[in-house]
């Protein structure tokens, strides 16, 4: 008898294609990007709490999507250093104090460059309808301040990453953007009253006046007390922020 046709008649039968297992299809480049962007936008607004899981099953009923694009994405952020593997998955990175301290001093070091090659510069100039528009934006926000909300640091990064645009130099922009991002986290924690959401404004207002004014070296200064005259400050700042972080992280 022909061994390739004998099947033993206590085997299992041979499954048919329905009774296989489906296979998950691999997500499409752009499925991958918009869940990577989703992710990173949640994680960066404060969108999960400091000590939550991310869990791939949740996430990717959250996304509606297979775990393929949640995994990779969640392995994309790891790498970008915004999440972390702890005791049993992922959480959000929240750097401690040491590390903190690096980034705020990068921050001061790229806020202060954007107004400080214009002064060293005459030829460069701030772009006057960027400057312009942002001004009015804020002369918007003086008029009906927002209520307080962490997420008012969106507002803010945005007024930074502008004033920095218009001294015309996208890399040190693109640099500005991507440290502010890494300290959200914290920084957001520093917007929970009015009088600081209004001095912010206020704030924002004056230094956007002195640069479309031509008033650099007080534009300059103006800035450098905003964003922090001594890293003592600064510290001091970053630790009731993250204090604040830890009563309410749990409230977002």
């Amino acid at each position: 008898m022909d061994a390739q046709l004998y099947t033993p008649s206590t085997s299992v039968p041979a499954a048919t294609p329905t009774d296989l297992p489906a296979k998950e299809v691999p997500p499409t480049p752009a499925l991958r990007e918009t869940v990577y962007a989703q992710l990173r936008a949640a994680v960066l607004d404060g969108g999960f709490g400091a000590r939550e899981r991310l869990a791939e099953v949740r996430l990717a009923a959250r996304f509606g999507v297979s775990r393929t694009p949640v995994r990779e994405a969640l392995a994309r952020l790891a790498s970008d250093g915004l999440i972390e593997r702890g005791d049993g998955g992922f959480f959000v990175t929240i750097p401690n104090l040491t590390r903190l301290k690096d980034f705020y001093e990068l921050r001061v070091t790229l806020e202060l460059r954007g107004v400080a090659r214009a002064i060293e510069d005459p030829s460069i100039k701030h772009d006057p309808a960027v400057i312009a528009a942002e001004l009015d934006r804020w002369y918007a926000m003086r008029e009906s301040p927002p209520v307080p909300d962490p997420r008012f640091v969106v507002q803010d990064e945005r007024f930074h990453a502008e004033l920095s645009r218009a001294s015309g130099n996208p890399a040190l922009t693109d640099a500005l953007v991507a440290v502010s991002e890494r300290i959200r986290q914290v920084r957001m924690y520093d917007f929970l009253t009015r009088d600081r959401v209004e001095t912010t404004i206020a704030e924002h207002i004056e230094i956007m006046e002195l640069v479309r004014d031509g008033r650099l070296d007080e534009g300059y200064r103006a800035l450098h007390a905003h964003v922090g005259d001594s890293m003592a400050v600064v510290l001091d700042r970053a630790r009731r922020a993250m204090s604040q972080m830890a009563l309410h992280a749990d409230r977002l």
